[in-house]
């Protein structure tokens, strides 16, 4: 049975779709979704969001639109939806890249790294934040284009095996890392938990508008295993949001976003 959130309308401004390299604003009329005769509309809620979490919303609508109305006025183009199920297309580039450079407040891990404009100056806050707790952010990878994105993949299937590639990296057009706001950092293993480095992220991330991709133990709602180096830089809107409402999980705040707007959009 499908899960209805009844929910009062507020008027929403919607922001930032990223396809093919551009971003543009849309507003739209309270009037496409209104039932006729009555100030309210019930909302199918994306099944993979845990029922606790939809009887909130239902239970506390006003409050939750308020919350959702700042999220999405805030948004600029960082909110869009990207996983197995969810591609970008091959040309979709971010079109405001600019590049990661040593004598910043954060560490580059290799050459040729680089951001949208605004994850960059967010990574440099929380770079600046971290170094005055005497800990180096170290970006080891960021922004990646669809063939770059093709060539680790497919070197991973190489290496150990569709089933296994398909929990450790994305296909191609399904990697946060196409839209520019996504890092690894230190040395993207498992052990990067246990620093510092990756203590004070886990601790201190969402303050600076970045956010944990793949916790741990939910893979089956991520369709990726845990990656304690992987950040998205979504917004202090978005990440006060999320941790209210979603139980802190990036991919149940995303997934609903996702399909408030194509409810609003009438498809």
């Amino acid at each position: 049975m499908k899960r209805l959130v009844s929910l009062a309308f507020v008027s929403l401004s919607l922001c930032a779709c990223f396809s093919s390299g551009r971003e543009k604003a849309d507003s739209v009329s309270p009037d496409s979704t209104k039932a006729k005769g009555s100030g309210q509309f019930s909302f199918n809620a994306p099944p993979a969001i845990p029922r606790e979490f939809v009887e909130a919303i239902d239970a506390r609508s006003d409050e939750f639109l308020a919350d959702l109305d700042a999220v999405l006025k805030a948004d600029s183009g960082l909110l869009l939806l990207v996983d197995k199920k969810h591609s970008l297309d091959p040309d979709a580039v971010p079109p405001d890249l600019v590049p990661l450079l040593e004598g910043r407040s954060y560490s580059v891990g290799r050459n040729g790294l680089s951001l949208r404009l605004s994850a960059e100056a967010a990574l440099e806050r929380m770079a600046r934040a971290a170094r005055d707790s005497g800990i180096t952010l170290v970006a080891s990878s960021s922004y990646r284009s669809y063939e770059y994105q093709k060539k680790i993949y497919e070197r991973n299937v190489l290496e150990m095996g569709e089933a296994a590639a398909g929990r450790e990296s994305a296909k191609p057009g399904q990697s946060q890392h196409q839209l520019g706001t996504a890092v690894d950092f230190g040395s993207i293993t498992d052990e990067f938990a246990q620093t510092r480095a990756g203590q004070w992220l886990s601790l201190h991330a969402g303050e600076y508008g970045w956010s944990l991709s793949f916790p741990q133990g939910l893979e089956q709602a991520t369709g990726y295993r845990w990656e304690c180096w992987h950040y998205r830089y979504i917004g202090t809107e978005a990440v006060a949001l999320q941790d209210k409402w979603f139980g802190g999980v990036q991919q149940y705040e995303i997934e609903f976003i996702d399909a408030w707007r194509k409810r609003l959009d009438g498809r």
